[in-house]
């Protein structure tokens, strides 16, 4: 009969915790919490980006006090047969044996460079990506020289004197090819800025073709300054633009210490420093050429200035 029994009788189908569940039944029922960032994901894309990302900042920090890494058997085996420095060759385990890195290794077991094989995710995370072919070549940091050792180095040799100041000359490359061209052409050494310049890395080793392991290059935290610092020790300052009062074939570089001052090919050499220069001198060229590519300029110039030395004798 309808509203007859005890009101006070425990219901046996009410649903939640019950007696002798030890609360697993509530302890299922709690969330999970905030999904994670997707960047916080290890499977995620975005936490190999964030990975990359924080890779390239810390890399911007100690760039010039940390190894460097050349990856690729065509790269490797040109800063091999470079002579460029090198602390070890790193090879993936399993890497496919070809020509190339049977040359590799045979170079480094002769140059004394140790030969270091890593896991295959080991040279991954190394390089920041896949495409390294198996194999890599450790460089040190180069070991730049001081502005005043070279100038004082420069002033005990029987010649006078001939440097070149880079500025504005951001590609490693060109660098390169001016080392080499001041090895050539009897010059001193080469001068870079601190900021905003090439340094010399692996690519600019090789363009130097090993010259770098014999010619010296300094950085200096102010250009304006080093080339005041060159006046006062008797060297005549020479910017290479176009509209200068002097060509090629009117200035003698030939009987005093020089400095070589080269700009970039589209910005040319800055403001502060072109005022600091003694002489502005442009080189001779077609009419429809507009400029030439900074380190061409500098090979030029120097060409002419230890053929004219050659002449003084």
């Amino acid at each position: 009969m309808a509203g007859t029994g005890n009101p006070n009788a425990r219901k046996t189908d009410k649903k939640g915790m019950i007696k002798g569940s030890g609360g697993q039944r509530r302890r299922g029922l709690k969330g999970k919490g905030a999904t994670p960032k997707a960047e916080d994901r290890v499977y995620h894309a975005a936490h190999k980006r964030k990975v990359e990302r924080q890779r390239r900042d810390s890399g911007r920090h100690t760039r010039d006090t940390t190894t460097e890494l050349v990856v690729g058997r065509n790269p490797v085996i040109e800063c091999l047969h470079a002579k460029v420095p090198a602390n070890a060759l790193v090879v993936a385990h399993g890497t496919g044996n070809d020509d190339r890195l049977s040359e590799a290794v045979a170079i480094a077991n002769s140059r004394g460079i140790a030969i270091r094989e890593v896991p295959r995710i080991e040279l991954d995370n190394l390089v920041g990506n896949t495409l390294h072919q198996g194999i890599g070549l450790e460089i040190p940091p180069y070991k730049y020289a001081e502005v005043r050792e070279l100038i004082e180095n420069a002033a005990d040799q029987a010649t006078p004197g001939m440097f070149v100041v880079l500025d504005n000359i951001t590609d490693p490359r060109n660098l390169g090819a001016v080392i080499r061209s001041v090895a050539a052409f009897g010059g001193n050494g080469v001068i870079i800025p601190e900021r905003r310049s090439a340094s010399v890395t692996a690519v600019a080793w090789r363009t130097s073709a090993g010259t770098a392991a014999r010619l010296p290059v300094a950085k200096a935290t102010n250009l304006t300054r080093t080339l005041k610092e060159f006046q006062q020790n008797g060297y005549q300052v020479v910017g290479l633009d176009a509209g200068g009062e002097h060509t090629l074939d009117t200035y003698d570089g030939g009987t005093d210490p020089v400095v070589i001052v080269v700009g970039s090919e589209g910005k040319g050499i800055s403001r502060l420093v072109r005022e600091t220069c003694d002489v502005i001198m442009s080189i001779p060229t077609t009419d429809w050429v507009e400029s030439l590519n900074a380190s061409v300029a500098a090979g030029v110039v120097l060409s002419e200035f230890a053929r004219q030395r050659r002449v003084a004798k």
